[in-house]
Formats: structure tokens, sequence, C-alpha cells
């Protein structure tokens, strides 16, 4: 009866017009997860990214979930969970090389932060939404 309510969860929100994610769009969702690099697994390990200026401040745009009740695990029945997802976008030039379906999104300003947190999210991720 478990594997019929099992839900792995996905960590990449890719479609942001699928009604998976539609519940999840409002600012009170959102969230900013600082990022010094990130990686993309290739042939024997994992290909990293990262800023031209180490000195930059950057964020992937999120969205998190608190007190998530579901089964992530067989072996460990219901649990309650925080859970995170990142949004993604198509790549850049550097990570299409490596992984050509997508990126993560990274935001590097201040404008960019407090947009991704407060505005619609239709003006925050300048799509037209569902």
């Amino acid at each position: 009866m478990l594997k019929t309510q099992r839900d792995p969860g996905v960590p990449n929100v890719r479609n942001l017009k699928s009604p998976h994610w539609r519940r999840w769009l409002g600012p009170e969702h959102r969230c900013l997860e600082a990022i010094t690099a990130f990686a993309e697994p290739v042939k024997g390990g994992n290909q990293w990214f990262g800023p031209a200026d180490p000195g930059i401040t950057m964020f992937f745009a999120g969205i998190e979930i608190c007190g998530w009740r579901s089964v992530r695990k067989l072996k460990h029945g219901e649990t309650e969970d925080d859970l995170f997802a990142f949004l993604t976008c198509p790549p850049n030039a550097e990570v299409a090389a490596v992984h050509p379906k997508a990126m993560p999104v990274i935001l590097t300003s201040p404008e960019e932060w407090q947009a991704w947190s407060s505005v619609p999210v239709e003006t925050a991720t300048n799509c037209k939404g569902p």
C-alpha cells in the first residue's frame, strides 16, 4: 500500500506552468539559497561552475515547503520534512556543453533578490505564468 503513496520529491522546477508547482509559486514559499558554485555530474565526477568574480554574492531562486508530510522512503514510512527545490532555465554556453537541458536560475543583484522574494511570479520570472 505504501508504494502508491511514495513521494520522492522533485528538486528542479523546470516548468512554472505545471500544475505541480502552481500552489507553491507565491512569495510565501519562495526562498533564496546562497551558493558559491554548482556542479553538474560528468563521467568520473562533477563539473563545477562558479562566477568569474569570486567576490560576487549568488543565490539559487528556490521554493521552500516547510512541514510537508509524505512517504519519501518506504523504509521510513510517513515523515514530516522541510523541502526545497530550485528553478531552472535554459543553460548558458558554458553549462550547455555539459548539461544542454537546463541550469539553475542564479540571482546576483539585490534587485533580483527582492523581485524573486516579493513580486508576482510572472514578473519575477519574466514569463507569462500559468
